[in-house]
């Protein structure tokens, strides 16, 4: 059975004059836009506004006593409804247009029988510019397919209206009106095309600062990740090098004690082979990269080397070392050293000649450490990094369960100060008990 349906595009020019008629017959609330920048005239334009309605008014007013001889209570209603248009349409721009169409209409009535040799009708002289910042607010905020429908009804009516009621002797001005009201339509489009494309810069550049801290992020987490996979495959290798080795250190061992050598030793091989296959996409082509695994992995006791080199960079460094000073798990060693040499790397480059002393505290169950710089004697150079040495340095600390603070000290300076629990594993069992 056939069924008679709409083509494609009959379908689409219903749905677009049913959009067109949603947006000209609406009362929906649509404030006019605050300006950003600078903060001080964001409500610029609802001032000028405001005062700009009183003034229409009283010409309004003026026009009809003076120019067409019209008098009566009808002068102040007509006047204050052509003020309320225009403060309407700062919140409500469609309506406001609406109503200042129904007040041109009733002014255009009011002065029919009084237009005399030369006037204008169904404007009067003012009309046109008293109408005009309804159009400008409209295209300000409404799509431009709008704003011409707006503009052409207005104009529509009014050539209507001179053909059929138009006074005897009275002089047109629809073409004035048409060139004004084209021309504050383009105005208004213009406005508010520059308005969105500074809006769409301002999303962008959020979004461009968002995806750049999360690419930061994520490359700081790679190298963390690079590092520890060279701790843990060490420690792997370990493991199957003491299960390959133990048999041999023990007089005739069982058969039961060389399988379960021999499975540990297969079990650590296997893990360090998924080790090496999931982690190793992480790992830079670059053979002199010092996240390569032929290079060992720094500890808190390689901290003079560290030192020295900034000495040697012009910084005037002091260490305290407290508690009883002794060798810490492997993540935990290479993340303090990490924390030590980026905050004494920000030192050099955003403090120069400046005192910085370096504080390691041993507890019994948390590592503390404590840099602190006094004030720069000197502006320091322009820095062309992407400045996130704090973000990987509070990577490193959480993902150790740690904590790290960093803010300006009261008497001039910065201070970075972290705390890292001695076995990050206990910490996590106990905060997850």
């Amino acid at each position: 059975m056939n069924q008679q349906t709409e083509p494609p595009a009959a379908e689409d020019r219903t749905f677009l004059l049913h959009g067109l008629a949603r947006e000209l017959f609406t009362l929906r609330r649509d404030p006019l836009p605050k300006m950003s920048r600078p903060r001080w005239l964001a409500w610029l334009p609802h001032v000028v506004l405001t005062y700009a309605a009183i003034p229409c008014g009283v010409l309004t007013g003026m026009q009809l006593n003076d120019h067409y001889g019209v008098y009566g209570a009808a002068v102040l209603g007509l006047s204050l409804l052509t003020s309320a248009s225009v403060l309407l349409s700062m919140v409500r721009p469609i309506a406001a247009w609406w109503l200042g169409l129904v007040t041109t209409t009733l002014v255009a009535w009011a002065i029919h029988d009084h237009v005399g040799q030369g006037q204008s009708w169904p404007w009067t002289p003012s009309g046109p510019f008293t109408f005009a910042p309804l159009i400008l607010m409209v295209a300000l905020r409404v799509p431009p397919r709008v704003t011409a429908w707006v503009i052409g009804i207005t104009l529509g009516l009014s050539g209507l209206a001179e053909a059929v009621l138009r006074p005897p002797h009275s002089q047109t001005i629809v073409a004035v009106v048409a060139i004004l009201f084209g021309f504050v339509g383009i105005l208004g489009y213009a406005l508010r095309a520059t308005r969105l494309a500074r809006g769409k810069l301002v999303e962008q550049e959020t979004l461009t600062e968002e995806e750049r801290a999360q690419r930061t992020l994520l490359e700081e987490r790679n190298r963390i990740a690079r590092e520890l996979h060279d701790v843990v495959a060490h420690h792997m290798s370990v493991i199957s090098i003491q299960a390959q080795v133990a048999p041999h250190l023990v007089e005739n061992p069982s058969a039961e004690l060389k399988e379960n050598l021999a499975g540990i030793r297969e079990n650590a091989l296997e893990a360090l082979t998924e080790l090496r296959r999931v982690l190793g996409v992480l790992r830079s082509e670059q053979p002199d990269d010092p996240a390569n695994p032929h290079h060992p992995q720094p500890t808190l006791a390689e901290l003079d080397g560290l030192v020295d080199n900034v000495r040697g960079a012009g910084l005037d460094v002091t260490t305290e070392v407290a508690g009883i000073r002794r060798p810490l798990a492997p993540g935990v060693e290479l993340t303090a050293y990490r924390i030590v040499q980026e905050a004494l790397s920000n030192c050099l480059r955003h403090a120069p000649d400046s005192r910085v002393e370096v504080g390691i505290a041993y507890g019994p169950r948390e590592l503390h450490l404590c840099i602190a710089n006094s004030a720069p004697t000197r502006p320091a150079p322009p820095s062309h990094g992407a400045g996130h040495g704090l973000l990987g340095m509070r990577e490193r600390a959480g993902m150790l369960g740690g904590e790290l603070a960093a803010g300006p000290r009261p008497g001039g300076g910065y201070e970075v100060s972290a705390v890292l629990p001695m076995d990050p594993e206990t910490k996590k069992d106990a905060e997850e008990a």
